[in-house]
């Protein structure tokens, strides 16, 4: 499940739950992670976060640096193109293009496996459930797609964590101003605000 529906599903009775189950089930999607749907586009937002939001990505410095390391190696060998990545101590995102997004899936849920068996082990908690599902958003519309970059790039400040794009360390902020310039930077983030998130994604922009 994603955060959202998690919570979601810890408020609901035992009746809303089996009326939730009953109607995945007639829809044939999974009874208790997100449908998956193929894009058009190829592109996707690719999100997933810790269990509860706990912070076990943000133990250190070091397994930060270690766990995008693994996280850009396993997206590069699904995805046609990264296009921008951050990671927080939580959660990351990922804004990439790929053919093979259930197979990008797989690896990231590979992944999350290693880690949580590694990170377990090193704190002495083996039975803690570290990650939920990653899930992806297919971008509907270019418009969609500039909105979802400007927020995986933005994320660290909206966290709290930064003031400014390129002093987090742990996405690829930092390399877009130097390539692209922040007079670029700066169109993207009036053309497509944060807070219009989810707005004006119209497929007929594509």
């Amino acid at each position: 499940m994603t955060k959202s529906s998690m919570y979601r599903w810890r408020r609901m009775s035992a009746e809303q739950r089996a009326e939730v189950l009953q109607c995945r089930q007639q829809h044939q999607v999974p009874w208790h992670s997100p449908p998956h749907y193929t894009s058009e586009t190829n592109l996707y937002l690719i999100t997933a976060a810790c269990y509860e939001h706990r912070p076990v990505i943000g133990h250190s410095i070091v397994r930060m640096t270690a766990f995008e390391h693994w996280l850009l190696g396993t997206a590069n060998g699904s995805c046609t193109n990264v296009y921008c990545w951050t990671v927080l101590p939580n959660h990351y995102h990922l804004l990439v293009e790929t053919t093979e997004v259930k197979n990008l899936l797989l690896q990231l849920g590979r992944l999350h496996g290693r880690t949580s068996f590694q990170w377990n082990g090193e704190e002495s908690c083996r039975r803690r459930k570290v990650w939920c599902n990653a899930a992806e958003t297919g971008m509907k519309s270019e418009r969609h797609y500039w909105a979802s970059f400007v927020y995986v790039l933005h994320n660290a400040v909206k966290h709290g964590y930064v003031s400014k794009w390129q002093d987090w360390p742990f996405c690829n902020a930092r390399a877009f101003l130097e390539n692209e310039g922040i007079d670029r930077a700066r169109h993207l983030w009036q053309e497509y605000p944060i807070n219009d998130y989810g707005t004006d994604w119209d497929p007929a922009d594509m």
